[in-house]
């Protein structure tokens, strides 16, 4: 509960830094912006009523198009669309405006990552189990999302929230 409420700001409000290392925000950045290019070419692709060809001998067209295309409704390219663009967006203004954004800024790219590898993690299972057909457009985008959610935990500063504990 303190983590959650940590994270939000709407119970405690300690110190959140980023470690100064900006190569790790710059690399987060680029990879927001590949893995935008990749679910738009994805949605481009089922938009026009296009084939979706893998690079390798998958059937994309069926992953992206099959029942588990949709969450909730929503094209889970328009998802990770929007998901990258608020990665990219936001770790642009993390390089040029480090000190000028908001403490919920950086707890909530931290969320993000956390539930966009989860979900990466899912649709891949969905992938290999239930349509038992594989995507490289959408392995690429899981593991830009894995590398994401990997960087973002190298890039917090958790012994800052470690310190506002003990003390």
């Amino acid at each position: 509960f303190l983590k959650f409420c940590f994270l939000f700001q709407s119970c405690y409000t300690p110190p959140m830094t980023f470690q100064e290392d900006i190569l790790f925000r710059i690399a987060i950045c680029v990879l927001g912006l590949c893995g935008f290019m990749v679910a738009k070419h994805i949605r481009q692709h089922k938009k026009a009523g296009k084939l979706l060809v893998c690079p390798i001998k998958f059937d994309c067209n069926t992953v992206v198009n099959s029942d588990y295309s949709k969450f909730f409704g929503i094209p889970v390219e328009i998802l990770g669309m929007t998901y990258y663009a608020l990665i990219f967006f936001s770790y642009l203004s993390f390089i040029f405006l480090p000190d000028v954004l908001p403490n919920i800024l950086i707890g909530l790219m931290i969320v993000l990552s956390n539930i966009a590898f989860i979900f990466s993690v899912y649709l891949i299972g969905v992938q290999i189990f239930a349509l038992k057909k594989g995507c490289s457009w959408c392995i690429v985008s899981a593991l830009i999302s894995s590398a994401i959610f990997i960087l973002t935990l190298l890039t917090y500063d958790f012994g800052t929230m470690a310190q506002t504990f003990i003390k």
